[in-house]
C-alpha cells in the first residue's frame, strides 16, 4: 500500500504477485521402470513452482500412448495431461522412452525422460525354413528375434555344434527396435558337407527360443532340363526353350518316317525326318543344347 500524508489522506492498493518456473521433483518423481509384459506400469511425475505447473506425458518416439480404461476399451492418445500415468496389460510396443512435461507458463518449460522396460522370453519367427542353392555359392540364413532383456544370440548346426566366425562363415545382426534384432548367417561356397539343418538360438534371463531352417542342393543340371519345354519366343522366357511333335507315325522297324517340328528361339519351325527314332532324337538333343549354350 502507498498513502501520501495530505488532507484528506491519499493511499493506493497494488499487488505483488511472484511466479515461479516449474521444477520437476526428482525425489516424487518415477525414474526408469521395469514390467513383465501384460503387467502394470504407473509412472509419476511430481513438480512444483507457481502457479502450479501442468503435467503432460508423451512418448519420445511420438508414437501413441494406449490407455486401457474399465469397461476394457484401448483409446490411443499422442499425450496425456495427468501427473500419474497408468498402463495396464503393457505389451512390447509401449516399450521405450517417455516423457513427463512440466509447464506453467513461467519460462522455461522443463522435462524428464523415463524409461519403460517390458520384459519377455525371446520369439523367434524364421522367414524361410527351407532354402534351396547350387554347391559353389553363399547361402544367407535368417531368423528375426524379439526378445527383452537383451539376449545372447548364436547360430548352432542341426547337431547342436556352435558356429564360430571365420571364412566359411559370416554373422551379422542389426536392430530396429529396442526388442527386435534380425540375425543373418551367410555360408560362402556352399559343399556337400554344408547342406542339412541349422539354428538360431536365442536366450535372455528369462527364457530362450530357437528356429530351425534346412539347406538343400539345387541341382542346375536338373534345372536346365526342366527349362526345357519352354518357348524362347516368348520374350519374357527367353531363357527357355519349346518344342512340340507335330506328328510321328508306325516305327524304324516297319520303314514309316519319323517328323519332329522344333519351334526355335525366332519363332521359326524346322522339320527333322528320320526313319530311326534315336538318330531323330540325338538330332534335336544336339539343336537344343546349340540354343541353350546361346541363351543360357
Amino acid at each position: 500500500m502507498c498513502q501520501v500524508n495530505t488532507n484528506p489522506m491519499t493511499k493506493q492498493m497494488a499487488y505483488l504477485e511472484v511466479v515461479i518456473p516449474p521444477d520437476i521433483s526428482s525425489e516424487e518423481t518415477s525414474g526408469d521402470m521395469m514390467v513383465p509384459e501384460g503387467g502394470s506400469a504407473k509412472l509419476v511425475c511430481k513438480a512444483k513452482g507457481y502457479p502450479t505447473p501442468k503435467i503432460t506425458w508423451r512418448r519420445e518416439d511420438n508414437k501413441e500412448i494406449i490407455v486401457r480404461s474399465n469397461p476394457p476399451s484401448n483409446q490411443k492418445v499422442f499425450s496425456v495431461d495427468s501427473e500419474i500415468l497408468s498402463l495396464t496389460k503393457v505389451t512390447r510396443s509401449e516399450m521405450g522412452a517417455y516423457q513427463c512435461i512440466a509447464a506453467n507458463g513461467v519460462p522455461p518449460t522443463v522435462s524428464k525422460r523415463l524409461m519403460l522396460h517390458v520384459h519377455f522370453h525371446p520369439l523367434i519367427q524364421v522367414p524361410n525354413q527351407l532354402v534351396g542353392a547350387p554347391l559353389g555359392t553363399n547361402v544367407t540364413l535368417q531368423c528375426q528375434v524379439e526378445a527383452s532383456p537383451k539376449a545372447i544370440n548364436y547360430w548352432t548346426r542341426e547337431s547342436g555344434d556352435m558356429i564360430i566366425q571365420n571364412d566359411k562363415y559370416f554373422m551379422s545382426e542389426y536392430s530396429n527396435v529396442y526388442y527386435s534384432v534380425h540375425m543373418k548367417l551367410t555360408i560362402c561356397r556352399l559343399t556337400k558337407e554344408d547342406l542339412g539343418g541349422y539354428k538360431c538360438v536365442s536366450k535372455n534371463s528369462i527364457g530362450d527360443a530357437e528356429g530351425s531352417i534346412r539347406i538343400y542342393e539345387v541341382d542346375l543340371s536338373k534345372a536346365k532340363q526342366k527349362h526345357l519345354g519352354q518357348n524362347l519366343s516368348d520374350p519374357n522366357r527367353l531363357n527357355k526353350i519349346e518344342f512340340e511333335i507335330e506328328g510321328m507315325s508306325g516305327s524304324d522297324r516297319n520303314g514309316s518316317n519319323l517328323y519332329l517340328d522344333i519351334l526355335d528361339p525366332n519363332g521359326a519351325s524346322t522339320q527333322f525326318t528320320s526313319r530311326n527314332q534315336q538318330i531323330l532324337v540325338g538330332i534335336v538333343l544336339c539343336v537344343l543344347m546349340r540354343w541353350w549354350s546361346a541363351f543360357c
